[in-house]
């Protein structure tokens, strides 16, 4: 029951996560008047999702006691939990520096000016970090399923 609940903790937040990159950034890149609005909106929005990548690892392998045995398991909650404190403390706020140190939005700065250069590496970093938190806990996910699979199934057989 515990792995059914780690699974689930899981897929919550892998989809919210798929949410937030497919239909809430690109929708307020889209509609926002501009992208200074919409950058400033999604910069919101994703230090919600990187502290669930941190948070929803760590409480997965509690949950999961046979799952935690893994080493594979337990590689990958620590890689999506790691991304994300690093997204957390070292890239988000340096991006949110750089935008409050510049007076115009980033995408009226001469591509060449170092600091859209800087903001262009740290976004990229940001994604980055992002996907590979997604990744990793995309792993967990297919282990969890597999562990309550065979949960399932042992428990059906008769010994």
């Amino acid at each position: 029951m515990r792995t059914h609940i780690a699974l689930i903790v899981v897929a919550i937040w892998l989809g919210a996560a798929l949410l937030t990159v497919a239909v809430v950034a690109p929708g307020a890149f889209a509609v926002l008047p501009t992208r200074a609005l919409a950058g400033e909106m999604v910069g919101r929005v994703l230090p919600v999702v990187f502290a669930g990548a941190v948070v929803v690892p760590i409480v997965a392998i509690w949950l999961a006691p046979d799952v935690r045995r893994s080493g594979v398991a337990r590689v990958t909650a620590s890689v999506a939990a790691l991304a994300a404190l690093v997204a957390l403390a070292l890239v988000n706020p340096r991006i949110a520096a750089l935008r409050a140190a510049i007076v115009v939005p980033i995408d009226q700065l001469a591509p060449s000016d170092p600091r859209r250069m800087l903001f262009g590496v740290l976004h990229a970093g940001s994604v980055a970090l992002l996907g590979l938190a997604m990744l990793a806990l995309t792993v967990l996910l297919v282990l969890l399923a597999r562990s309550a699979a065979r949960r399932a199934s042992s428990s059906r057989d008769p010994q």
